[in-house]
């Protein structure tokens, strides 16, 4: 990984902000995308034009996976790939709440090795380096693990702790959410929810960042079968995420139904 790959994602994730605040999200002109894949606004397309254009005239030998930019299959040739958002939670963005965040990363040989989930309008940028640890408004990150499931505080959808996922009903937590998957992941860090989970597919560009975020900072990561969490895949599209401490992940997965 070249030395400055951090420095460029913070630099890029700082002026997407500075284009993304410019808008004000209630009255940015919005499509809805085919197929019920949500909702884009001119404020996406801007920050995703932005990020295109600067982060490939800096790094032209890598390849470009983003949610705003038709998926090319060159990418696969690539040993290095950026993996972009360029708003997470854009339906929040449109309703006018300040959570939703920028989320940029860069996966070498299917594994992140630089991340940023920047949040403009709570000042919030995490980061992260592989071997370099996870960092919030530069100061580190240590996740949380309190040893025990009943009782943890998790990030997760209301329809992830439907009994049907779980062998024996959900399991007895105090459930809290965020729009933004990338932010879900960063709280978990951070150490201020025990876990986030879903159990639906989620794409890269969701969660690339924070899974290195997360590993960093000492937390565990992966799919809802238990499998590290691989990028620039053909289908750039994970089996759901479960990330906690050590123990907390164990005993999530301990209680999961079969596939």
């Amino acid at each position: 990984m070249p030395a400055h790959d951090l420095t460029l994602l913070i630099d890029a994730a700082q002026e997407a902000g500075r284009i993304a605040s410019r808008f004000t999200g209630t009255t940015a002109q919005r499509w809805d995308k085919p197929g019920g894949a949500g909702p884009v606004t001119e404020a996406d397309l801007a920050v995703n034009a932005m990020l295109e254009a600067e982060l490939q005239a800096a790094r032209p030998d890598y390849g470009w996976l983003s949610e705003e930019t038709e998926d090319s299959q060159d990418r696969l040739e690539r040993d290095r790939v950026f993996i972009i958002d360029p708003i997470d939670g854009t339906r929040s963005f449109t309703e006018g709440s300040r959570t939703w965040a920028h989320s940029l990363a860069i996966a070498e040989k299917g594994i992140v090795t630089a991340a940023v989930i920047f949040l403009p309008q709570r000042d919030l940028l995490y980061t992260a380096e592989v071997g370099k640890g996870a960092h919030l408004n530069g100061k580190p990150l240590t996740a949380a693990d309190r040893g025990r499931l009943p009782g943890a505080e998790v990030l997760a959808n209301r329809g992830s702790l439907d009994k049907r996922f779980w062998r024996d009903g959900a399991p007895e937590v105090n459930r809290s959410h965020r729009p933004s998957l990338a932010y879900r992941m960063a709280l978990v860090a951070q150490g201020r929810y025990d876990a986030m989970l879903t159990m639906f597919p989620a794409w890269e560009w969701d969660i690339a960042a924070g899974d290195l975020i997360l590993r960093e900072a000492g937390a565990t990561v992966s799919d809802t079968a238990g499998q590290p969490l691989v990028f620039n895949q053909p289908h750039p599209r994970a089996k759901g995420v479960v990330a906690a401490g050590k123990s907390v992940h164990v005993a999530i997965m301990d209680q999961l139904a079969p596939a």
